[in-house]
């Protein structure tokens, strides 16, 4: 089954020294995720500054600056993983740095049919 592992962190909590001194633990989390060949796919997200919503309302379409909602968490990246259970993608989701300080969303990868 596949899993979105999906980043959370605050950003008041980081700095550029702080992003910097953590970032031999993430390439090692992938390492692992790699080596284990749970990994399908990751990517880190640029600042929720550069984010645009999009909405359709009533025929019209409105583009708004910014994330969909204001939160203090900011979602960061994602790890797109490929693992037997629930139980092994929180197992996984645990080692991220991220689970440190911030929160790691799990969500399975809904398989939908495929059209005619």
């Amino acid at each position: 089954m596949q899993y979105m592992l999906l980043i959370y962190t605050d950003p008041a909590n980081e700095t550029p020294e702080s992003r910097q001194a953590q970032m031999p633990r993430w390439f090692d989390y992938t390492r692992q995720l790699r080596e284990a060949g749970a990994l399908v796919g990751a990517d880190a997200l640029e600042s929720v500054a550069t984010a645009t919503s999009v909405r359709n309302r009533n025929g019209d379409t409105t583009h708004t600056d910014g994330p969909f909602a204001e939160t203090k968490e900011r979602l960061g990246g994602y790890y797109l993983i490929d693992v037997e259970n629930l139980d092994d993608a929180l197992k996984w989701a645990a080692k991220c740095p991220a689970a440190d300080t911030g929160t790691m969303e799990v969500r399975p990868i809904m398989v939908l049919p495929t059209p005619d």
